[in-house]
């Protein structure tokens, strides 16, 4: 399903004009630049299904929250905790399902790099790639194969006026190590290098945030003196 609308063109053109002031965001093993910056990220897990080959990846391997935001793997693969860990283990053939809340993932009708993948650690791995308007239709667009690498989504026929929310990877069976405590191909971020602006996405404002701060200081409050 193709998703057309008066609001794609007009974000792509505001797009163009900070391509001059691109970031380069990368972690230990390479990045590339991002125009708009640490807001291309992927920031919601929807779906994470490992590939379990007996208890592998191990627990702290399966922190599926590690794939979001930008990368920070910096070298370090046997992890003491989910928290302590930079990457998720997606096990053999198992995947991981991300979301863009505050952008869209769109084409560039070039032959630009749209997406790139931070596939991380000392074994490369290949990794599927979908990606979705609505998370029920999906569209194979290719695999990167292993550490940071990107794909053109407009070579598999989409262009500016496609607006993605969803991208979903896999990690292919048949490639890289079948065991071992971070089998799978291992995520460390996923970023839309050709990126809009979600204009339907808003956070709480100040106030906002500042009364519900005096909410839940009241209600603790309340607590303690009943005790």
């Amino acid at each position: 399903m193709r998703i057309h609308t008066k609001l794609a063109a007009i974000a792509v053109m505001a797009l163009s004009a900070t391509q001059a002031n691109a970031v380069f965001i990368g972690n230990s093993q390479g990045g590339t630049d991002f125009p708009q910056g640490a807001v291309s990220f992927a920031d919601s897990v929807i779906d994470y299904s490992p590939g379990l080959v007996g208890s592998n990846p191990t627990t702290p391997h399966q922190g599926a929250f590690n794939a979001l935001n930008v990368p920070d793997y910096a070298g370090n693969n046997s992890c003491a905790s989910q928290a302590a860990c930079s990457f998720v283990s997606l096990g053999d053939g198992g995947s991981i399902t991300l979301r863009f809340l505050d952008n869209f993932l769109t084409g560039s009708d070039n032959n630009d790099l749209d997406i790139w993948v931070f596939e991380v650690g000392p074994d490369i791995e290949d990794t599927f790639i979908e990606i979705s308007a609505d998370g029920v239709s999906w569209f194979a667009v290719g695999s990167v194969f292993g550490s940071t690498a990107g794909i053109d989504i407009d070579a598999f026929g989409f262009d500016s006026t496609d607006l993605f929310s969803y991208i979903r990877l896999t990690d292919d069976t048949n490639e890289g190590g079948q065991n071992g405590a971070t089998v799978g191909a291992d995520i460390d971020a996923v970023g839309a290098i050709t990126t809009v602006a979600n204009p339907n996405f808003s956070v709480p404002e100040p106030m906002t945030l500042s009364l519900l701060g005096a909410g839940l200081f009241g209600v603790a409050g309340m607590r303690r003196r009943r005790k």
